[in-house]
């Protein structure tokens, strides 16, 4: 059954309190003149195949906070090179940092597309993705990217990490609106008995409207909520946490950025409150939890990342193992790594099938858009699929990868990501 996190564009925008959006764009390139150069250079069996990795490697944000996915897509092309390659080519990785605005964007675009001809653009990550419809235009397929966006819910020949039913046919989702299911609340509500939840938020547009989101699936599932929003400039964190403990809060969920979630569980163990989870999103399922939350030990043991991947600790899988062995090097590890490792081997599976024709962009894009097929990437994704469905669904059966931190074992998985599965209900939103 194809599944899907609840609201994970909206979640990833608002990680970085920006909601992007792709903006038109001409196209480029035909298809059957790259095609053609592809064919004919293939026959040489030594030219490498070129791909693209689009990052806001630095952006507004921060430098750090978009490139774990072109991290681990680089561990993974680097590992195939040293072992010859695919079907003795080695893959050329071609990178461009965008800045994080739009005119970047839409530079980056032209320059790996028209310039660098690649057969393909691997775990982009985009906090402006400006440049998407130039990309459908010229039947580039763009493979695991993040959504953090509505681009890979509103273009053709764009595969977000997580899958899409969506038509995908320059209008967002359906008639404007995506959706997405219920399934973190029902975990939380099933597994541990939590029957009140808070959410926290900016006084600021993205955040305000991420954390209404998070309030609609929590009520949808029968949660009491509890809405705390601080302002922007001067958050008052302490008066949250108060009446987080006055409350009686069992979970907290945030639309805050990283700097807010310490400074929230700092004011939370200052003052006392125990809940059952601080849930947070996917891009903070990080290894660098003791040193973001150093001063809150009560809230960091408290911490539980929920997302559609194969955590990152679980080494006692052999998919994992094989990602921590190639990037032992790096610094930290993150899951966002782990999920561009796997958008680099789900081009190399594409590339793979193509090889004996020779590896084109329309074969690529063939092998990814195959409409039933769900594609796990040796197990380190929850089930992936694409499909177009002319109306959206009205309810599905979703699973989820679960993970809490535990101080001297990190992140430790709860359950099997594939059988933590719910029948949930699918909410409309916009972004």
């Amino acid at each position: 059954m194809p599944r899907r996190r609840l609201f994970r564009a909206a979640e990833a925008a608002l990680a970085v309190l920006l909601l992007a959006s792709a903006t038109a764009c001409g196209s480029r390139l035909p298809e059957s003149d790259f095609e053609h150069r592809e064919r004919a250079t293939h026959a040489q069996d030594s030219t490498p195949i070129r791909v693209g990795i689009l990052t806001s490697a630095t952006s507004p944000v921060g430098g750090s906070a978009f490139t774990g996915p072109r991290d681990g897509a680089k561990a993974y092309f680097e590992r195939l090179n040293a072992r010859g390659g695919l079907d003795g080519r080695r893959v050329e990785v071609r990178e461009c940092d965008d800045g994080g605005s739009g005119v970047g964007n839409n530079t980056c675009v032209h320059r790996l597309i028209d310039e660098d001809k690649v057969v393909a653009l691997v775990a982009t990550t985009a906090l402006d993705y400006a440049g998407a419809s130039r990309v459908s235009h010229a039947r580039v397929p763009d493979i695991g990217g993040q959504p953090i966006g509505a681009a890979y819910d509103t273009w053709p020949h764009l595969y977000g990490i997580y899958g899409s039913l969506a038509p995908r046919d320059g209008t967002t989702g359906w008639d404007g609106k995506q959706y997405g299911g219920t399934e973190v609340y029902r975990y939380f509500k099933r597994e541990h008995g939590a029957r009140t939840a808070a959410v926290v938020s900016y006084n600021q547009a993205a955040s305000a409207a991420y954390a209404r989101l998070v309030e609609q699936g929590l009520r949808a599932e029968g949660y009491k909520v509890v809405t705390e929003q601080v302002d922007f400039a001067l958050p008052n964190f302490r008066a949250v946490a108060a009446d987080l403990k006055e409350q009686g809060a069992d979970l907290v969920f945030d639309a805050v950025d990283g700097h807010g979630n310490a400074r929230l569980c700092e004011a939370m163990d200052a003052a006392g409150v125990e809940v059952t989870a601080k849930v947070t999103n996917v891009q903070n399922w990080t290894s660098t939890v003791p040193d973001d939350y150093e001063d809150a030990p009560r809230c960091r043991n408290a911490l539980w990342a929920t997302g559609s991947s194969r955590n990152f600790e679980d080494t006692g899988n052999a998919a994992v193992r094989e990602f921590r062995d190639a990037t032992k090097g790096l610094r930290t590890h993150s899951q966002w790594q782990l999920e561009g490792w796997a958008a680099a081997m789900w081009f190399t599976d594409a590339a793979k099938s193509c090889a004996p024709e020779g590896v084109t962009r329309a074969c690529v894009d063939a092998y990814v858009n195959r409409g039933g097929r769900d594609y796990t990437a040796d197990g380190l994704l929850v089930p992936v699929r694409f499909e177009r469905l002319a109306e959206p669904p009205k309810s599905r059966r979703t699973c989820l990868s679960v993970a809490r931190w535990q101080d001297g074992r990190g992140w430790v998985s709860q359950g099997d990501m594939n059988r933590t599965c719910f029948d949930v209900p699918q909410l409309p939103y916009q972004q």
